[in-house]
């Protein structure tokens, strides 16, 4: 169900829920929570959403978890809609997500809707450097690079679903929360920063795999 790769010499799983797994290293990786996204745009008097995305994003991921058994979980940035979502947070959801922390390493990447430390706990980081591969929120090209910000996605007939974008330099993730956008795959400024051979891969039920630029 999941799409094998390498990169930079690193054993990697695409999965179909846009996590990404390196089974050598124990560490399971998101991108793009946006955890409080509903209460954020009430908050600022924009769209009504139903206020379950948060709920429905932690189900994914305790699914992940639970199937993976990661040690280490990194969270690419944007894990918050904004800085104050985290204090507005559910008290259920907290728990649950304070439960799926418990007894893992934990690292909060930091991204452009959450530049800044959270008061959960774990690391804070503006990246991480664990070679051959670093994780950060935004793409910067360098090599062995895995990181998300851009909510990749692409088409199919009659559907679209983010995707993974892989080459044999970078990866970026897919937005792994409920309540996101996205950017086709085809835009600009995502081939601007892949190889021309680059991989679409979606999620969903399973993954599939399709050229970048199809």
């Amino acid at each position: 169900m999941s799409y094998r790769f390498t990169l930079q010499g690193a054993g990697l799983e695409a999965r179909p829920s846009g996590a990404l797994w390196w089974p050598e290293a124990g560490l399971l990786v998101v991108s793009d929570l946006h955890f409080g996204k509903s209460e954020r745009l009430a908050r600022r008097g924009g769209t009504l959403l139903p206020p379950y995305e948060t709920r429905e994003t932690l189900g994914r991921l305790d699914a992940d978890l639970e199937a993976t058994g990661a040690s280490h979980v990194i969270c690419l940035g944007d894990s918050f809609d904004d800085l104050a979502a985290e204090s507005a947070l559910d008290e259920a959801d907290r728990l649950w997500l304070i439960r799926l922390m418990a007894g893992r390493a934990w690292t909060w990447v930091e991204g452009n809707h959450d530049p800044g430390p959270l008061s959960l706990a774990g690391s804070h980081r503006a990246e991480v450097v664990a070679p051959p591969l670093v994780f950060r929120h935004i793409c910067s090209g360098a090599l062995g690079e895995v990181s998300g910000h851009y909510h990749p996605k692409a088409r199919l007939p009659g559907r679209s679903a983010p995707c993974f974008l892989i080459d044999g330099e970078r990866v970026i993730l897919p937005a792994y929360g409920t309540y996101t956008g996205g950017l086709w795959c085809d835009a600009p400024a995502l081939t601007a920063l892949m190889r021309p051979d680059a991989l679409a891969v979606l999620t969903g039920p399973r993954c599939l795999v399709r050229p970048m630029r199809a």
